[in-house]
């Protein structure tokens, strides 16, 4: 803040606003254009192909503040829960997220105990967002 400044208090309840988006380390869901009725503070990731106000800013986050959205570029290791998807996200260069798993099938000797045990390993990583659900 400089001093003489004008509107300090919108610029320090913005930085608030952003900093306590962030600081939840989780986004509403990954969309390619803004959400209609999206409420203050909520956060998404925005995906190709950006569209609407949205352009020019994939992957970024995007938080709504003040009826407008604000955009916050991506840093190396940035860790955010995709509430939609289920997952978490990593930036690396891109948002990544573990890819899904499947259980352990084949093979010339079968240790039935082993593929439970993996098999729990997995279902666990994948209700706490760590491994991506399987698709159909």
């Amino acid at each position: 803040m400089h001093a003489g400044q004008a509107q300090k208090e919108f610029y320090v309840n913005q930085a608030l606003t952003i900093l306590d988006a962030l600081a939840q380390q989780a986004i509403v869901a990954s969309l390619p254009q803004p959400p209609a009725g999206a409420g203050e503070g909520s956060c998404y990731r925005i995906t190709a192909p950006a569209s609407g106000e949205w352009s020019g800013h994939i992957d970024h986050v995007a938080i709504r503040i003040a009826d407008s959205w604000h955009f916050v570029a991506p840093s190396q290791g940035m860790l955010m829960f995709d509430r939609a998807a289920g997952v978490w996200l990593c930036f690396h260069s891109s948002w990544q997220s573990a890819p899904a798993l499947s259980a352990p099938n084949g093979g010339v000797v079968i240790d039935v105990e082993a593929r439970a045990l993996l098999a729990q390993l997995v279902a666990g990583l994948r209700s706490i967002g760590l491994v991506a659900p399987l698709t159909s």
